[in-house]
Formats: C-alpha cells, structure tokens, sequence
C-alpha cells in the first residue's frame, strides 16, 4: 500500500482502477533498410492517419471547447504538410538507408531543437508542436494508437501533468477522479475537475515509473491523499463513502428551482463560473442563476492569431442566448501571468503576476482591446450581457476604459451596426482598488471580487509558487476586512457587489458574507446547488 499527499482541487472521493497517461517521449531504434521507396510509403500513410485523427480531435474540441480552442489541432494538421519537415524526412531515410520511425523523430528532434533556441518567443514555442507531430507520426508508424477511451473502463486518471488538448481527447464519461504530479489550482484540469465534479488532487509526489496501468486508487480530496493498492478494509470504507456522497448528491438535486434565501429572507444571487461555450451546458445542469464569470481568454489560448471579431461575436452571442434572459457577465481577456498566448508576444518577465496583464494590456494595446469590446456590444442585444474589467488599480484606468467604450459606441453606430451597451463592472483584485473602491463605485455599475488575486497580492504570496502553498491564507483577516470595506462602498453608492474567485465555493464562510452584504456568489457549476444548500441555511442575523 503505498498514501501519498497532494492538494486537492476539487473535494470529492472516487475509487478504481489507475491509468497512467505518460509522455510519448519514446527511444525509438535506428533500423538499416533495404527499400527507402516502401519506408517513404508507410511515412506517407502514417501522415494520413495522424491527419484523420487530428480531425477527430478538432471535431471534439469544437463541440466542448468552442472552435477558438480547436484551432491547435488544425496548426498540427497543418504542420503535418510541411514541405522542410517532409523534406528532410525523405533525405533521411533515402541517404542514410533509415526506417521511417527513426527519420521522423530524428527530424522532429532536430527541428524542435533549431526553434526552441530562436531569438523570436512565438517560433520557440512551435518547438513543442513540431514534437507532438513527430511524437504522433512514430506512434503510427509503430502501430501504437491513442488511448482508447471508448473501450476503456471508468478509470482514475494519473498524469505528470495534462495540457488542455490532452483533456479534450478524453471521454468525461470514463474519468473517475484525476491526479497529478504537478499543476496549479487554476489549470485546466483544476477548471475541468470542478465543471465535472470529478475529484482531482494536484501536487501528488508520485513517481510515474513504479505506479502501473491497472494498479487498484483511492482518490481522497477531502483528506487530501491517493491511496495505491489499498487494503480491503479501506477500500470497503472508500466505497461506502462513495454511497454516502452520491446520497447527498441526490438529495441536493431537489434544490433545483428552489430560491437562494436565507432563513431570514434575504435572497442572494448563486452564478457559475464557466471557460468556454461548451460549459454553459454545466451552470443550466446545475440550475444557476446566470453566468458571473465567463473567462473570455480562453478564446484566445491554444491558437495561433488573435481571434477575430466575429469568432468572438458567434461565442458571446451563443452563451447569452443559452442562457435565455439569466445574467452573463464577460470578463474580457485576462492573458498574462499564468495565461500566456505567444501570438500576444509578451515576452519574459521575472514577476508576471504583477506585470504587463489583463487590462493592462487592454489599454497599452487598444486594436485588441477594441475588437473585444466590439464582439461584446454586439452580443448583448441578444440576452442579458454585463461585462467587467480585470486588474483595476485606479480611476484613471476606469476613464481610459470609459473612452475607448465610447469609442467603440461610435464606431458600431456610425456603421449602422445592432449593438447595445451593455451594464459594465470592474473586478477587485488588488488593494488598490479595494482602498479607493468609494471612488470606484461610483465609476461603474458593479464590483466583483476576485479573492484569488486579491489574497495573493494582499498577502504577498505568490498563487502559483507550490513552495508558498503554507503561506496563502484565503481567511486571512486582513482579506476578510477588505471584501467588507468593498461591499459598504458598492452599498453606499448603490451599486451590487459579487464574488468570484475560489472563495466563493468556500462553504465555511458563505453565512459570513451574507452578513458582509455580498449579493452575489459566482461559483464553480459543481459548487452552485452546494451554495444554495448553505445560503437556505444561513440567516443574516447573529446567532
């Protein structure tokens, strides 16, 4: 039996059989041939096959993750046709008398090696995609095809770590729980496990090369440990737990339609937080009242130019028209930090959390900024739209962003283009934006409370620095005071004020900022029915 420690991204407890995903990073064997023309075919057919797949995975993609996050998938089609690459291929097994599988990755190698070393940071990450392609041409050439998951039984999933485009070939049907070597609370699996209520643990000290395929886990989040081959009693005690958990999952089904009011009669907003289109279908499963953060930036990772106006207009449009008349509010782009886009080439920076980010980028790059705004206008005449702006530090910045708005405004109706303004709000992520948050509020139409940003800016802590995970303290006072302060100020002017980051989900403090005033909880779609659950239990007045 071996228990191992990780933090848990999503709590929850799951039971079963381990698949181990490694990195098909292979040693492949140098083979002397005797027919180049027979090894140039089976390249040829090997190109094909890895083509027909990439168009499965496109075809998927679209449908969960909107076509802005596909889009990876048609670059590696493409790359698949490059004539340097093929070239040098065909040279190969032509001069040297190689096999196929050699040349490929002999050539993948060499050119991944040439564009990791350039001066220009968007050729050095095509490095990464030129491996992938070749890492997938062996694999065909060697006969070894992509993890089955349509004859695969429910499984534990255990990764080093799994990239966005690892996570769209999986089928969600057949994922118990996901583990992790590495990863933040903020990946794209954390995001994916809380869509999925899947329980997921990040961090595990696991070593990938003495754990099988097939090997019996328990997956704790709520004690916050993986269990491999466990005894009998414990696993009978897993899965009674597992028993008890869909129990209460049941019983919060028949929270659906119900009201969020306190026992004393005060009613709070419970939204869902989403990253694409395709999670709108997650906040309707779980009865939210509307959308309180839609993470816009997802339409611009995973692809290779900025998208356009109207790929942006077709995503927004077809979220707030899903959602029939429920609140969207649309974060615009918050690429930066832990987001990068090499397209954007933002370049290197010692301290990204604190660097050129979010609106900062908006207002120093008004061309990208302005595109987003008018997808966004456009959009809202087909639902209930409201947008916030992230990373606010001062009035100044609010001014700017008023006057490119305006801009914007004018542009749409000198056009004669449908458009409509929507309801605009800013978030509170820093300090000094909770200090002048007053001022602020009278600026905007609503705050919303990014506790993510604000707890580690506040308390100096970097989020994603797993060194520093003792340090962060989401319930440190001096963050608890200042979600106050920011709820009188919105209150006094009149405006409404949310929360949106993790500490929203936090169960433990929900009757805590009731008390504060917060009228809006934007959760993950698995937490909404949970909150609910804990605001009809709560009353505003003290005990």
């Amino acid at each position: 039996m071996l228990r191992l420690s990780g933090k848990a991204v999503y709590k929850g407890i799951a039971a079963g059989t381990a698949v181990i995903l490694r990195k098909n990073d292979e040693q492949v064997k140098r083979r002397k041939i005797d027919d180049a023309d027979a090894e140039i075919r089976r390249f040829l057919q090997a190109g094909k096959e890895s083509a027909l797949q990439l168009q499965v995975l496109y075809d998927k993609a679209v449908k969960e993750v909107g076509e802005a996050g596909a889009s990876v998938f048609k670059v590696h089609q493409m790359m698949l046709k490059d004539e340097d690459y093929v070239n040098t291929v065909y040279s190969m097994i032509r001069t040297e008398q190689v096999n196929a599988e050699y040349a490929a990755a002999a050539a993948g190698d060499n050119f991944s090696g040439m564009f990791a070393v350039m001066d220009d940071e968007y050729m050095r990450a095509r490095a990464a995609d030129i491996k992938d392609i070749s890492n997938r041409l062996v694999r065909n050439l060697q006969g070894v095809s992509d993890m089955d998951w349509g004859n695969m039984e429910p499984s534990v999933i255990i990764a080093d770590d799994l990239s966005p485009s690892e996570t769209v070939q999986m089928d969600r049907e057949k994922v118990l729980a996901f583990v992790t070597v590495h990863g933040s609370s903020n990946s794209h699996t954390a995001i994916l496990a809380r869509m999925m209520n899947i329980p997921a643990l990040i961090g595990v000290p696991a070593d990938l090369e003495k754990i099988r395929t097939g090997m019996t886990v328990i997956v704790d989040g709520y004690r916050e440990e993986v269990i491999f081959e466990p005894a009998q009693e414990l696993l009978n005690q897993a899965r009674q737990r597992i028993l008890e958990e869909q129990e209460k999952l049941k019983l919060l089904q028949t929270l659906k339609g119900k009201e969020n009011i306190t026992l004393d009669g005060h009613k709070i907003n419970i939204y869902a937080n989403i990253g694409s289109v395709s999670d709108v279908g997650y906040a309707l499963e779980n009865d939210a009242d509307g959308i309180g953060l839609f993470r816009s930036e997802f339409l611009y990772l995973g692809r290779e130019d900025f998208p356009t106006e109207e790929e942006q207009f077709q995503a927004y449009k077809q979220v707030v028209q899903t959602m029939a008349g429920k609140k969207v509010i649309i974060r615009t782009l918050d690429i930066g930090a832990d987001k990068q886009a090499e397209y954007f080439r933002l370049g290197k920076e010692d301290n990204p959390a604190m660097g050129f980010r979010a609106i900062r980028i908006c207002l120093k790059r008004p061309d990208i900024f302005k595109v987003q705004l008018r997808a966004l206008f456009r959009a809202a005449v087909y639902g209930n739209l409201s947008v916030m702006y992230p990373m606010i530090i001062s009035e100044e910045e609010v001014k700017m962003i008023h006057e490119i708005a305006g801009a914007v405004e004018e542009e749409l109706r000198r056009e004669a283009i449908p458009y409509r303004v929507p309801e605009q709000g800013i978030m509170i992520e820093t300090p000094a934006a909770v200090m002048i948050s007053d001022v602020l509020a009278e600026m905007t139409d609503f705050f919303s409370i990014g506790t993510n940003d604000l707890t580690q800016y506040t308390l100096a802590v970097d989020r994603q620095n797993e060194k520093l995970s003792d340090f962060y303290n989401a319930h440190h006072k001096a963050v608890l005071r200042m979600i106050r302060m920011v709820a009188d100020n919105a209150h006094r002017a009149g405006k409404w004020v949310g929360i949106c980051g993790e500490l929203g989900a936090d169960l433990t403090l929900t009757e805590e900022f009731i008390r504060m005033g917060v009228d809006e909880l934007s959760v993950a779609p698995s937490m909404v029915l949970k909150v609910r659950k804990a605001v009809r239990e709560s009353s505003t007045s003290l005990h």
